[in-house]
This record gives structure tokens, C-alpha cells and sequence, in this order.
């Protein structure tokens, strides 16, 4: 461990320096004493470009085991300074190790290239920010920091794993490339918690994002975001994920110049791409694009999941999923592309605000929403009752009441009774289709009638038909009175309403005596009557029952 710095003659030297340092190190050394940026740097693009396969020269590299030392013990800052280590455009050779360190010095470095992977587990640090740096494989699992953690722009060849950190404010990761481990994961998240933001933006991935159990403070930000699941993995993989508020999972404007030097897209400083609400010129709209099965099974977002022109490509040979089972949260905008394979599963989700366009849904065997409860429905775009309906339809290959009682619930409180008797009515005969052939044929009847009594006014037209059909035909008759002595006078128009009417007497039937067709008439009125009274009062029960 390096002893306290003595500067008795005031001109900043420092006796305790190894003598083993290259002059690349020993510059790195002194700018950690004041707090200044080191730059190694030639001022050419391609020869500071980190992630050129090229030759670094000799006095552009620095040990890790320097480097570490200056972090875990590196000398007292000079009077009037704090000591940090900022660098930029340098090699790193070995493998920096800083397991279960505390490093209490501020960390940045800048398009730097790691020869081997940076081992952080269990360490702590105030803020870290390795930003557009080349780096063979990050293992931080349990870090801890105070202050922010970013990875903007870094390339990492063999995946990034933060299970169980805990990050004090910001966790920016925005463009970052990451391929996979040897198990198929590019970015292990697991357990983590991020105090504030979590960006993470414009992000490539070639295997599985798991962020199992993690939680967020604030939002959570994929937006433009590509993820690819490897072979047997999902690319988001993330159950229990907590977000106090929103998670993006939309499309981001970009350019050629973003995260680079003049970027003017703002956002979060340093490095954050942010919102942008209105295109600049020469800018494009990148979706979130997702390749391979998402999971965000029981995780809860305190606003919104929001999924605008999200593009998911899943294949159903493999059983890929977009997985919603059991989320909670106030508001789904379920705006994106429509999945073309795979499954859509919203089983047991909890929403108040549905926001969603006709587009988006897949069609039949694509969608699953047994459970699925939401109070309001807001469609993004024209969406009739007749595709709604298709929507129910297809998230129920078999017959099931929940989906068509929810949704005529939710038409109901926004005072759509009108659609929402519509929707009872497709209910009743989805489940006819079920039902055995005389109860399938009791129920077509019904539906012919009084559309299961949805419909009430049909009854009463058929009333009119039929009274209108027996009078025209009851007066070219002249009946046989039953007692010659007890008898009204003969009414054709009474008598057919007569036997329409089940229970009530209007004193006709019963006192004429029918013979031949006549008769058949007279029993087929009162059967079309029984039926039709039948039929419109197990539709008013029905609907009493639903109020």
C-alpha cells in the first residue's frame, strides 16, 4: 500500500511512486493525484477507434494491476484536489480484478480496450462509467454503487452479468452491444435494483436480457432497442420485474450523430438519448424490435407498459411467447405490429386502462386472455364492436363466458349498452355451439325470436306478423259456436290475439268449435304464442340476472 504523500518542498513530487511504472502509467498516475482526464488519444479516428482489430502501440497501454492499484490503494490526492481516474483512448493489459473492493475515487474511461474481463463482484464504488469501451466480459455481480452506473456505447464480446446490484441512482446502458455467454445470456440482471432510471436504449443484444426479479425506482426505458434470444433462451426475460413507473418498450429517434460528439437529442447528462417529441431533420423512428420470447410474467409498473410500434418476431415452431401473465398495471398500450407467429398471453393481468388498436392483436390461436381484467378501453385508432368481437373470439378456441362478460361489463360502465347487449348476444350463441343438439335447436329458436331477449321488440314483431296473419285468415270463417245459447259474437281479429296471448282471456277462445285446418291454425297459434312468451321471459330473466 502506498504511503502518505509528503510534499515537503511543494513541487508536487511524489517519492513513493513505483519504479516500475511504463511513462504511459506514470502520466496516469500523476492525473489521479489532481483528478484530471489522461488522454492517450492520437487524434486520428481509426487509430483511437477501440473496436478497430489493430495493434495498440506500447505507449497507449496500462497494466490493470496499475490501474487497480490506483483505485483499491492509490496515493492521497495533492492539497486542493480530489483524486479520480479519468482516462481515455488507452489498453488496458491483464485482467482487472476489484472483487470486493471499495473504490472511493470517481471512475470514467473512454473508449478504452480491456484485454480481459473486468471482475467487479461484490465491490462498491461511488459512480462508474465505462463508456463506448471495448470489453471482453463485465462480471459485477452484488456491486454496489452510491452514484450511477453507466455503460453507454461499450461493445462486450461475452455478456455483461449485474445479479443482485444495486445501483444508488441511474443505470444507463444505452447502445450497448452484447453478445452472448457460453449459456446463451447477453446481459444477467437478475435481483437488481436501480434507484432512480434504468436507460437503456438503443441497446443490441444477441442473447437473453434477464432481468428476473429486478426492480426500478423510476422508469424503465428500451426504447429503439434490438434483443435477440439465442438458441433455447427468450430475449427478455423478466418475471417479477418491478418499475415504480413506465416501461418503454417503443421506438426512438436516431441519427447518424447520436451518442456522438455534437449530439444535440438531449437527455439524461451525460450521455442519455432521452425523449425527443419532435423529429430533427435527418432523423428516423427505430422500433423496439424483439427476436425471440419476451416474459414479463406477475411484474408490476406503477403507470404504464407501453408497447407503441413494438415489433415482436416470434416463432411458433419453438412456442415463443409474449408473455403479460399477471401484470399489474394502470394502463397497457398494446399498440404495436401485429405478431405474425407465437402467442400473445394476457392470462390473469390486471389493468385499468387498455389502450390498443384493431391491428395489433394477433388472430386466432395467437392470443390468450382467460382472466384477463381491464375497466376502461381507449382504441388507438378505429376499432368496431364487430373486430372486437373477433378479438374475443380469438383468445377463446374453446367456449368461454369471462372474456364476453368482461368486455360487455366495461362497454356497460361507458355507457354502451346498446354494444354491450351486442356482446351478450354472441355470447349466447357461442355457447350454443356447445350445447347438445335439442338445446342447440331451443336455442337457435330463441335467437330467431328475441335474440335470447337482447332483442325484445323482435317478439312483438312477430306478434304483429302472426295476429295480423291469423285475423286476415279467421275472417273468411264462420265457426260453429261450442253452445248455441252462450256465445259472443265472432271476432276474428280478438280471437287470433286471443290465442297469441298465453293466460289472458279475451273472451273468445274456448266458445267456437274448429274444424279441419281451421283447427290446426287455432293449435298453431297457440303454440307460436307459448313459445314466444317463453322465449321473452327467459330473455328478461336472463337480463335481469346480468343487472
Amino acid at each position: 500500500m502506498t504511503e502518505p504523500h509528503d510534499d515537503r518542498d511543494g513541487d508536487g513530487r511524489d517519492d513513493d511512486i513505483p519504479g516500475d511504472l511504463s511513462p504511459a502509467e506514470l502520466g496516469l498516475w500523476q492525473a489521479f493525484r489532481i483528478g484530471a482526464w489522461y488522454d492517450l488519444r492520437s487524434g486520428h479516428p481509426v487509430l483511437d477507434d477501440p473496436f478497430a482489430p489493430r495493434t495498440w502501440p506500447q505507449e497507449r497501454c496500462v497494466r490493470a494491476r496499475v490501474v487497480a492499484r490506483l483505485l483499491l490503494s492509490g496515493p492521497p490526492a495533492l492539497a486542493g484536489r480530489v483524486s479520480a481516474l479519468k482516462m481515455r483512448g488507452a489498453r488496458i493489459t491483464g485482467r482487472l480484478d476489484l472483487a470486493g473492493g471499495t473504490v472511493a475515487p470517481y471512475v470514467e474511461l473512454q473508449a478504452c480496450v480491456f484485454d480481459d474481463e473486468v471482475v467487479l463482484p461484490e465491490s462498491r464504488f461511488t459512480t462508474l462509467r465505462l463508456v463506448g469501451c471495448a470489453i471482453p466480459r463485465l462480471e459485477a455481480a452484488r456491486l454496489h454503487t452510491e452514484g450511477d452506473l453507466h455503460l453507454p456505447r461499450c461493445r462486450v464480446a461475452r455478456g455483461v452479468r449485474l445479479t443482485d446490484a444495486q445501483i444508488g441512482t441511474d443505470l444507463l446502458i444505452s447502445q450497448i452491444h452484447v453478445q452472448p455467454d457460453r449459456r446463451g445470456r447477453a446481459i444477467v440482471a437478475d435481483g437488481m435494483s436501480v434507484a432512480q432510471d434504468l436507460q437503456a436504449e438503443l441497446v443490441e443484444t444477441y442473447g437473453e436480457f434477464s432481468m428476473r426479479g429486478a426492480k426500478v425506482g423510476v422508469s424503465l426505458s428500451l426504447r429503439g432497442s434490438r434483443l435477440r434470444g439465442a438458441e433455447g433462451r427468450r430475449a427478455l426475460n423478466a418475471p417479477q420485474l418491478s418499475v415504480e413507473r413506465t416501461l418503454y418498450l417503443t421506438g426512438a429517434w436516431v441519427s447518424e450523430s447520436v451518442g456522438g460528439e455534437g449530439d444535440h437529442l438531449g437527455g439524461t447528462p451525460p450521455y442519455g438519448l432521452g425523449d425527443v417529441n419532435t423529429p430533427m431533420r435527418g432523423t428516423r423512428m427505430r422500433p423496439f424490435e424483439c427476436r425471440g420470447g419476451v416474459r414479463l410474467d406477475d411484474g408490476r409498473f406503477g403507470d404504464a407498459v407501453d408497447l407503441h410500434q413494438a415489433r415482436f418476431v416470434l416463432a411458433s415452431a419453438r412456442k415463443e411467447e409474449l408473455s403479460l401473465r399477471r401484470i399489474v398495471t394502470p394502463e397497457l398500450r398494446f399498440n404495436c405490429e401485429r405478431p405474425e407467429e407465437g402467442r400473445v398471453v394476457l392470462n390473469g393481468a390486471k389493468v385499468v386502462t387498455l389502450v390498443d388498436q384493431a391491428a395489433s392483436w394477433p388472430g386466432p390461436g395467437g392470443l390468450a386472455i382467460s382472466g384477463f381484467v381491464y375497466e376502461n378501453l381507449v382504441p388507438y385508432g378505429h376499432f368496431p364492436l364487430t373486430r372486437r368481437l373477433e378479438w374475443v373470439a380469438a383468445a377463446t378456441p374453446e367456449y368461454a363466458p369471462e372474456p364476453y362478460e368482461r368486455l360487455a361489463t366495461v362497454l356497460r360502465g361507458c355507457g354502451e349498452d346498446a354494444d354491450a347487449r351486442e356482446v351478450l348476444l354472441a355470447k349466447q350463441r357461442r355457447r350454443r355451439e356447445t350445447l347438445p343438439l335439442a338445446a342447440k335447436m331451443w336455442g337457435y329458436l330463441q335467437d330467431w325470436t328475441v335474440a335470447y331477449g337482447y332483442r325484445p321488440g323482435r317478439a312483438a314483431v312477430w306478434m304483429a306478423v302472426l295476429w295480423a296473419a291469423g285475423a286476415l285468415a279467421f275472417s273468411f270463417y264462420e265457426p260453429v259456436p261450442i253452445k248455441r245459447d252462450e256465445f259472443p259474437q265472432w271476432d276474428a281479429v280478438l280471437y287470433t290475439l286471443d290465442l297469441l296471448l298465453p293466460v289472458i282471456n279475451l273472451g273468445q277462445e274456448g266458445y267456437w268449435r274448429l274444424s279441419g285446418p281451421w283447427q290446426w291454425l287455432s293449435t298453431g297459434l297457440i303454440l307460436v304464442g307459448w313459445i314466444l312468451a317463453t322465449a321473452v321471459a327467459a330473455g328478461a330473466s336472463r337480463l335481469l340476472r346480468r343487472s
